[in-house]
């Protein structure tokens, strides 16, 4: 498509959108629950089909060369699209938002003055890779009233059209607009460039994908965007703390799976329990071919550790770092580092102190989590720690719309303000004031 005609597509879907956002903003709670378990059902009877159109993207980016946590982002399991049909149904489920009213408060004048919750209107959606976003966006777009342009990776187009084709069915069917949710047909980026500048027809953007696409969003949009950059996460063993729940804490956090934003970068380890934990953890993370960048002193306690029997799990080729789950010493830049990969940087701290300082200077703020017994220290870990999902004892990688409780997501938020941490229906909202009356006048 040239210049021209990628304005004019542009300009379409902005228009649609704009167009079809005051018929959902006014669509019952009914329609829209409805529209939300027919796509649900509409999920599940077309499962087989789907993953047909999802192996086409599947083949496509093996033959180019895709990294394998790539690859895995694009898979369109049974149970990838069992769980966003559950998605919508949970959505389904749950109190309708719109036209809530709250903090209702008689004034001296007489007048009462309150807010109402309202939607957004229409928002832009970028993200890579993941296509069962289409269906997280499309839901909650549904739910809170919103209309939204989905613009998915070329890695991911075909599974993505054959998503927002049964999105389109469901609505319609429902007796909403198709054009609530559109998806963009061409892998161009400039449509990018041009939706996230038209503030006439887009309230906000929301980039969800690498740090490149995200800064670049921010850098060029001239609507609001809704964002975070980096997935650096924490995970703290304090001292004193149930060290088989901290193995267990750490393990899943890091390697459940290891390409979400969630999933743990960073281990840091209270001095008081290194030398029961270490050894422990780092013999899971060896078998699971996890590579240990440590500091000087993390190195030598598990030097120190490894006796004959665990040599060939934890093998000292400190030096050599021809192993996959190699242990070598850490950098600055490590301390960093959202890896995406089975690499975790780990670091022995004198207690919660340093451990909290250390995450406020280096973590990206999105999620953060201590496994302790001592409840002062968890309560100190939860107000000091800067981060938009902060747990004590349990795993950062629940830090998820759907495991928080809100259906679905929209993605993850790290700036303070309008939204922050997973963002469901709500933060595809915002309030207004409203006011009511019986003839008062200001005098």
């Amino acid at each position: 498509m040239n210049a021209s005609s990628i304005a004019e597509y542009s300009h379409t879907l902005g228009m649609q959108a704009r167009a079809a956002s005051s018929l959902m903003a006014r669509a019952t709670a009914a329609t829209r629950s409805l529209a939300l378990r027919r796509l649900a059902a509409l999920l599940r009877a077309n499962t087989q089909a789907l993953q047909t159109d999802n192996e086409k993207d599947i083949r496509r980016a093996v033959a180019a060369g895709l990294a394998a946590p790539m690859v895995d982002r694009l898979k369109l399991t049974p149970k990838v699209i069992e769980t966003v049909a559950q998605g919508c149904d949970q959505l389904a489920a749950m109190p309708d938002v719109i036209g809530e009213i709250i903090g209702m408060k008689q004034q001296p004048s007489g007048i009462r003055v309150g807010q109402m919750r309202v939607p957004i209107g229409v928002f832009a959606m970028v993200f890579e890779s993941r296509p069962n976003v289409t269906i997280e966006a499309a839901s909650l777009a549904i739910k809170s009233g919103n209309a939204c342009i989905l613009r998915g990776g070329s890695e991911a187009i075909d599974s993505n059209k054959a998503l927002a084709k049964l999105v389109q069915q469901a609505l319609v069917e429902s007796g909403l607009p198709a054009d609530g949710v559109q998806l963009v047909q061409t892998t161009d980026r400039a449509v990018v460039g041009q939706l996230i500048t038209m503030p006439q027809y887009v309230d906000m953007a929301i980039p969800r994908g690498g740090k490149g696409l995200i800064e670049r969003i921010s850098a060029e949009a001239k609507v609001p965007v809704l964002k975070h950059l980096d997935g650096n996460c924490h995970v703290y063993v304090d001292h004193p703390c149930d060290i088989n729940m901290a193995v267990t804490v750490a393990d899943n956090a890091k390697t459940q799976k290891y390409s979400p934003c969630n999933a743990s970068e960073s281990l840091l380890v209270a001095r008081g329990v290194a030398a029961d934990f270490l050894p422990r953890i780092a013999a899971i993370y060896a078998a699971k071919g996890v590579e240990m960048r440590c500091d000087e002193e993390a190195i030598a306690l598990l030097k120190a550790a490894v006796g004959p029997a665990a040599s060939a799990s934890i093998r000292p080729g400190f030096v050599e770092g021809k192993l996959a789950a190699a242990i070598r010493l850490a950098t600055e830049q490590d301390w960093y580092e959202e890896y995406l990969a089975p690499i975790i940087s780990i670091k022995i701290v004198a207690g919660i102190d340093e451990a909290i300082a250390h995450i406020n200077h280096y973590s990206s703020h999105h999620t953060d989590a201590i496994v302790t017994r001592d409840h002062n220290h968890a309560q100190a870990f939860l107000r000091e720690v800067d981060s938009a999902s902060v747990m004590v004892n349990a795993s950062t990688r629940f830090a998820d719309g759907f495991e928080f409780g809100l259906g679905a997501e929209i993605g993850i938020s790290t700036d303070k303000f309008h939204a922050r941490g997973p963002v469901g229906i709500e933060g595809l909202t915002s309030l207004k004031y409203v006011v009511l009356g019986n003839g008062e006048v200001r005098l």
